[in-house]
């Protein structure tokens, strides 16, 4: 797994692998009740269901799928959860670029890595050619 900036204490509560459509919504359901388990209200809930739902799309459409890590933990003094996804697709070229509202590399509006980073509190995200992506996510409680 890829470095990330933060330094965590973190409870594993759960790992998933995407590979079909339905991995998509059992597992952005799966990342709703964990956010209502901490007692995030029904904006923030949805806020962290919408982000993740965008970068499970992306890595069935764009890898074939790949790896979800979801945490609960202390991050800088915040109580978070934490979803990192991991593909080991064709990685990002210019994350830079595709960082950039409108940015599409495909057939979408090219909204959902810049809209995903939006509706977290931290937004991480690493790539390599030909080896994959990480993005981490944290939404505070």
């Amino acid at each position: 797994m890829l470095e990330f900036t933060y330094k965590a204490h973190c409870d594993l509560l759960g790992k998933f692998k995407i590979d079909t459509e339905y991995d998509i919504v059992t597992v952005r359901q799966t990342i709703r009740q964990y956010a209502k388990d901490m007692g995030m209200g029904i904006v923030d809930q949805t806020r962290i269901t919408t982000a993740v739902s965008e970068l499970f799309r992306n890595m069935y459409n764009y890898a074939g799928g790949g790896e979800v890590l979801i945490e609960r933990g202390e991050v800088e003094n915040h109580h978070a959860l934490i979803v990192t996804c991991t593909d080991q697709g064709p990685g990002i070229e210019d994350i830079e670029l595709a960082m950039t509202d409108g940015y599409t590399s495909g057939q979408g509006m090219g909204y959902g890595l810049p809209g995903a980073k939006r509706l977290v509190d931290r937004f991480e995200i690493q790539s390599k050619l030909k080896e994959g992506t990480t993005v981490r996510m944290m939404k505070w409680k």
